[in-house]
């Protein structure tokens, strides 16, 4: 195995047997999670790419080795000649709920360097990412609030302790909405301190993690600096041509 990884290349029985591994190791550990097991091949009959990733960063499993995305891509462009940039790696592990860490200063689980990946396990998911699954279908309170750790989404005060920033105050916890435009409804709820959801007033759009993704109030913009605003009139006037706003209701 050891030089098939050296040069970077695989068989098609190699890729069966390794796939299958992976496959049983899914079926016992990570289905019942909700982890995503990506197709070997698809409707041309051609491996995809997710499959390709998955089963190059298991070799050798459990004893996996760190691979750059140099080598990654090297390795997929055997079967995509094209490819300019492989992404599948990070994709797999945050979206997808496979545990493949990726290089950075925020990792502290395994000794990766920027630029590469390694697949630290197949018996447990992504951190946190059977927690983020649930959210957007949960409708019980408790429930929601415990996967977050009942904390709030966005300054990660606890629930009924001293806050953050204001260590005089209790924690109390809110439903709050991810985006404000929307009703306030399973799928579109997140947890939030008194202060965090008083301050927002409704001005932005949240991922499941608490993170601002989109503004939810265009009037907010006139908050922005001049140089901001001159920056997004230029995006609007270019991507609408200069059109009328007035003319734009009625083509609607």
């Amino acid at each position: 195995m050891e030089k098939i990884i050296e040069r970077g290349k695989l068989s098609k029985t190699e890729i069966k047997r390794q796939y299958d591994l992976i496959s049983e190791y899914h079926k016992k550990y990570l289905k019942k999670l909700g982890v995503k097991m990506p197709k070997l091949r698809n409707g041309n009959g051609k491996f995809t790419m997710n499959a390709l990733v998955l089963v190059y960063l298991s070799l050798g499993y459990p004893k996996t080795r760190v691979v750059s995305k140099t080598e990654l891509t090297t390795f997929i462009r055997n079967f995509y000649p094209k490819v300019n940039d492989v992404q599948q790696a990070r994709h797999l592990g945050a979206q997808d709920g496979w545990w493949i860490v990726a290089g950075g200063r925020d990792n502290i689980v395994l000794k990766v360097d920027r630029g590469s990946y390694q697949l630290f396990t197949l018996e447990q998911p992504y951190p946190d990412f059977k927690k983020g699954h649930r959210v957007a279908d949960t409708g019980d309170w408790e429930k929601l609030k415990e996967q977050y750790g009942f904390r709030c989404a966005t300054c990660g005060s606890r629930d009924g302790e001293p806050h953050f920033n204001w260590s005089g105050t209790k924690t109390k916890l809110e439903r709050a909405h991810k985006d404000p435009n929307k009703p306030l409804v399973a799928g579109n709820i997140i947890p939030q301190c008194t202060k965090c959801n008083k301050a927002d007033r409704d001005r932005w759009v949240y991922d499941e993690k608490g993170r601002v993704i989109k503004l939810a109030d265009a009037s907010f913009v006139r908050n922005f600096d001049k140089e901001v605003r001159e920056k997004i009139y230029r995006i609007l006037y270019a991507e609408f041509k200069g059109v009328n706003p007035n003319k734009l209701k009625n083509e609607k």
